[in-house]
């Protein structure tokens, strides 16, 4: 049984949030965890673990090594005058599909979930994020791709596409109807929950145990924070992805400006101890001192907490990118690669720099801080160690952040429960995300963290085996948009 967190000093039996973070540990998050973790005998790995390493490391040598060869071609992309042409056929652009998707990436994965990982993985869980960051680039490529390649365009020019629609269509023209259609059922589901999981629940969740540490009165009423979320969440998901996208935009550069250069400053600070951090980093990643099963322990927190945040394999990204304006389809996969370097390689070791750099992972004061997954409360504290007043500032860029991730995670499962009940129900969807936004207010860190973790990684299994099946698709559209490129 996950262990339940009861709030305040009443037991269960006296606290209505207790009772009903009891109820969501006990007849939901363990029954899902033995179903969708279970662990590989000989590996000791969840498979769901082995299934996303195996799947990266295999598009990254099928597309042969794309993240390398074409990431100078994704910044051009990115800010060329092209993209504003308007005979290219979609609902926005790539800069706009990029902040979207990078809105529901970059965000607590990299604040609260880097700290989580580091403080019970340790230092060594750094480096198997920045691995699965750079093969996840290949992995984002091949989905995004086959988004564009496979997606819908209606009459009123709303266009419809994503995973559950390269895998239905796609293995159809494989003469696989009927698994395609099987699985792009099961990743409906699993993003359905994922959205109201890791990118909504999750979200709420964590800001709060940050935020709280700046007002303290929301110790005694955190519902009406989540309260306050869910309307400023509900005026933004009824716009739509152009709404949505208007609001990442402006949102996500801003808010990865001044966190990054809190991190820089930070790093500066310390600078003649970032070659010690990395060393540290290495070692700790291929220690043996706690035997194979500490080996692994420290390779899967890592993998976990990576794919969480750069979502690289799990199909969710190809929803935000099958709207932009493109000329060819691997133009938006090209772009898409960007996404898991920023997210992964450059965000999270710099907030993982941080937090090993300024001791924050081993510091006796923050032992109730790891042991309660509230990552975000324990990077806040490593920061406010150099910056005394940076927690004022970063607690409103993880509002921000949380915010941004949340609509663009509506988005994602909106999307996908209109293709399970149709359009006309997407209202439902709405309403229920909202209750989830409320939720998150209410139930423990570590229910929500288990949750949105069987939800997210497990999107990966039906989403991952359709890309291996249509992985020959890509390449060949590959080698056709290079040779066009000359």
């Amino acid at each position: 049984m996950i262990p339940a967190i009861v709030f305040g000093s009443e037991s269960a039996s006296q606290n209505w949030e207790a009772h009903l973070n009891d109820f969501f540990g006990q007849h939901i998050v363990s029954p899902l965890a033995a179903l969708l973790f279970w662990p590989i005998p000989f590996l000791h790995m969840p498979l769901v673990v082995a299934w996303l390493l195996g799947g990266a490391l295999f598009f990254t040598i099928k597309m042969r090594f794309v993240n390398i060869r074409m990431f100078k071609h994704a910044f051009k992309l990115v800010f060329s005058e092209q993209e504003k042409n308007e005979s290219k056929s979609g609902e926005v652009s790539h800069f706009q599909a990029l902040t979207t998707a990078l809105s529901a990436t970059v965000g607590l994965g990299n604040i609260a979930g880097v700290a989580i990982a580091i403080g019970t993985g340790g230092p060594g869980a750094t480096f198997w994020m920045i691995l699965v960051g750079f093969l996840g680039m290949s992995s984002k490529f091949t989905e995004c791709t086959l988004g564009q390649k496979y997606r819908k365009v209606r009459k009123d020019g709303k266009i419809m596409g994503g995973a559950m629609h390269y895998l239905s269509d796609g293995l159809k023209e494989k003469k696989l109807k009927h698994l395609g259609g099987l699985l792009a059922g099961l990743f409906c589901i699993l993003c359905i929950g994922g959205s109201f999981g890791g990118g909504n629940a999750f979200q709420v969740v964590q800001s709060l145990d940050l935020i709280k540490t700046v007002v303290p009165a929301l110790d005694s009423m955190p519902w009406a924070y989540g309260l306050g979320m869910a309307v400023l969440v509900g005026f933004v998901i009824l716009g739509g992805i152009q709404s949505i996208a208007r609001t990442a935009s402006l949102i996500v550069p801003v808010m990865c400006a001044v966190y990054l250069c809190a991190c820089i400053y930070i790093l500066g600070y310390h600078f003649e101890q970032i070659p010690a951090a990395f060393v540290l980093i290495f070692e700790s990643a291929f220690s043996f001192e706690a035997g194979l099963g500490g080996f692994l322990g420290i390779l899967i927190i890592g993998v976990k907490r990576a794919v969480f945040s750069n979502e690289a394999g799990i199909g969710s990204a190809a929803i935000a990118h099958s709207a932009a304006k493109v000329s060819h389809p691997v133009e938006e996969g090209v772009v898409a690669l960007l996404e898991p370097f920023i997210d992964t390689i450059v965000v999270c070791t710099m907030t993982a720099l941080v937090i090993i750099i300024t001791g924050a992972y081993c510091d006796p004061m923050n032992a109730e801080l790891i042991a309660q997954n509230q990552g975000g409360a324990l990077t806040s504290s490593a920061m406010a160690s150099v910056i005394p007043w940076f927690p004022y500032l970063l607690s409103v860029a993880v509002f921000l952040f949380a915010f941004s991730t949340m609509i663009s995670w509506s988005y994602y499962g909106e999307r996908c429960w209109a293709w399970l009940f149709g359009d006309r129900s997407s209202i439902i969807y709405k309403i229920l995300f909202l209750v989830f936004t409320f939720l998150g207010s209410v139930i423990s860190a570590r229910n929500i963290l288990d949750f949105s973790d069987l939800m997210i990684l497990g999107m990966a299994f039906p989403n991952i085996l359709g890309l291996l099946i249509l992985s020959g698709t890509v390449k060949k559209d590959l080698e056709d948009y290079q040779t066009h490129m000359g």
